[in-house]
């Protein structure tokens, strides 16, 4: 199995390399004013950072891993904060999300504690952080502020933290130094969903999904690219524990859930006046971009291969 993940990162680097050779290309034909090829860059620069993200997570192990997604949640609740962090009686629950339940639900990833890691965030945290913030004594909207808080750390800090938690599970006939592969796997068919809607959408057009929040996405295209992801994910099929069909279900069930957090993540975006996460911080897409099919699929995947495969 691990020959094998080796062999599928020299084939994605090999492909990235091509495609990024192909982007720049078209960028010098077409100019960078062009926004069919400005998006399909970035789609591909989106790849070469989950795919190196991915690579790291193999060198290092479980607990290098672990750390690594650590540090992603980090940035992303940077990201998000920066969004939505308007008033300064805000302070103490933003500490507490980054000081307090960031590195607790991590651990409860690493000491394998599901009990706690299931339930921690959704249930204590979503009790502490308003609590938290009533100390402040601002009643001006109070609970549009704590409930923005709470879907932070939802979404940045318990979504994300599903999957290093893959890492740990202990699957049948399944070793879990591979378990890498079960990451692999449900990322590489999260992202090639995502692509493969933009390419569809543009080579078949049509009446677009939903023009307010994902505005290159037509219905087309996205139908094509979930169907076409899901075809990756049964090729994807022997390095994982399922079959070909189990494959291809699952796999739909992510690509589905992927496209729905990326219309979630969008509207929060837009109701802030944001086209991209990391615009207010860098200048260009930040993490939270790159992760926000990641963010509604991982917990979905991961609780459908702990029920139904767990040893």
């Amino acid at each position: 199995m691990l020959a094998q993940a080796n062999f599928i990162f020299v084939v994605v680097f090999g492909l990235l390399i091509i495609a990024s050779a192909i982007g720049k290309l078209l960028t010098r034909k077409y100019g960078e004013e062009n926004s069919t090829i400005t998006n399909l860059v970035a789609r591909i620069n989106a790849w070469w950072v989950m795919t190196g993200v991915l690579f790291i997570a193999f060198l290092f192990g479980r607990i290098g891993a672990t750390i690594l997604f650590f540090l992603i949640s980090f940035i992303a609740l940077r990201e998000f904060m920066t969004v939505i962090y308007r008033k300064s009686c805000d302070y103490y629950s933003m500490v507490t999300c980054f000081y307090l339940l960031l590195p607790i639900q991590y651990y409860f990833v690493i000491e394998q504690w599901y009990g706690m890691f299931s339930i921690f965030i959704p249930v204590y945290g979503f009790l502490l952080l308003p609590i938290v913030g009533s100390f402040s004594g601002n009643t001006e909207q109070f609970l549009a502020r704590m409930a923005k808080t709470q879907w932070m750390a939802m979404s940045c800090i318990f979504c994300i933290s599903h999957v290093p938690a893959l890492l740990f599970l202990n699957l049948d006939n399944f070793s879990p130094e591979n378990n890498i592969l079960l990451v692999i796997f449900m990322i590489a068919t999260v992202q090639s969903s995502d692509v493969l809607q933009y390419i569809w959408g543009k080579l078949v057009g049509g009446p677009k999904i939903m023009p307010r929040l994902s505005p290159s996405k037509t219905i087309s295209g996205t139908v094509g690219g979930i169907l076409s992801a899901t075809l990756v994910a049964m090729l994807m099929a022997p390095i994982t524990p399922f079959t070909y069909w189990q494959a291809g279900l699952i796999g739909f069930i992510v690509c589905v859930m992927g496209f729905l957090g990326g219309l979630v993540m969008s509207a929060i975006k837009r109701d802030h006046g944001v086209k991209d996460w990391g615009k207010m911080i860098n200048g260009h897409g930040g993490m939270l971009d790159r992760m926000d099919s990641v963010c509604f699929s991982a917990p979905i995947f991961f609780h459908i291969v702990r029920y139904f495969w767990n040893g």
